[in-house]
């Protein structure tokens, strides 16, 4: 297979991750809680917390912060735990994410 044959086959592969696609974003919450309502509770459990994290991410990247180093390691490792372990590592990951924006926002006044 020529290079040009894999990279339009790695095009219509993604595809279906673009906007209005079986698999693409959902850009209407009530679309969203509908679909996540309909899932078994493990997967809806690390659909909510994942969306958590994206939130959080967003909030990051929206206050030009970088999250902790710790955190970012936590989440590398995150595709090789189980379900029921990533689930709860990222609600750790959620937590931390969650005191550093504490942390960082906290504004001391005048230093003397």
């Amino acid at each position: 297979m020529s290079k040009e044959e894999e990279q339009n086959k790695a095009k219509g592969a993604l595809d279906r991750f673009e906007p209005g696609s079986e698999q693409g974003p959902i850009n209407d919450r009530n679309e969203y809680e509908q679909q996540l309502s309909s899932l078994a509770p493990e997967p809806k459990q690390l659909a909510e917390e994942s969306t958590r994290f994206a939130d959080l991410c967003q909030c990051f990247s929206q206050q030009s912060m970088d999250p902790p180093a710790h955190v970012v390691e936590q989440v590398g490792r995150l595709s090789m735990l189980p379900v029921p372990e990533r689930i709860r590592a990222l609600m750790d990951i959620n937590q931390s994410l969650m005191e550093y924006l504490y942390d960082v926002g906290q504004d001391p006044g005048i230093r003397q």
